[in-house]
């Protein structure tokens, strides 16, 4: 019959529990980390605003046309991020034309 040695018994046990080790652990960076939001969806247009959306988790972000690039938080409700957009750009004081020379004369 097989005889397995005391050394090789206990070399399995510590093998399988490095790889539920492992696994917990990276059981844990999913939970507490979430989605990356590496895939991103082409941009959508939704009333003025583009968008863009997860396609792992769902979540959205504000993307600019003219740049070419999103900006802004992250939110799975698209009317806050819009709000939230709408109030940056009232706050952003409006350039003014500069005034023409006037020479001191």
């Amino acid at each position: 019959m097989w005889q397995v040695s005391e050394q090789k018994k206990k070399s399995g046990w510590l093998w399988r529990l490095g790889v539920l080790a492992t696994g917990m652990g990276a059981a844990g960076v999913v939970i507490f980390r979430g989605c990356w939001h590496g895939k991103m969806s082409w941009p959508v247009r939704f009333r003025d605003h583009s968008y863009q959306v997860c396609l792992g988790c769902g979540i959205k972000r504000l993307f600019d046309e003219q740049a070419f690039r999103a900006y802004g938080p992250y939110s799975y409700d698209l009317n806050s991020l819009i709000a939230r957009d709408q109030t940056r750009v009232r706050e952003i004081p409006a350039r003014t034309e500069p005034a023409a020379h006037r020479t001191a004369s």
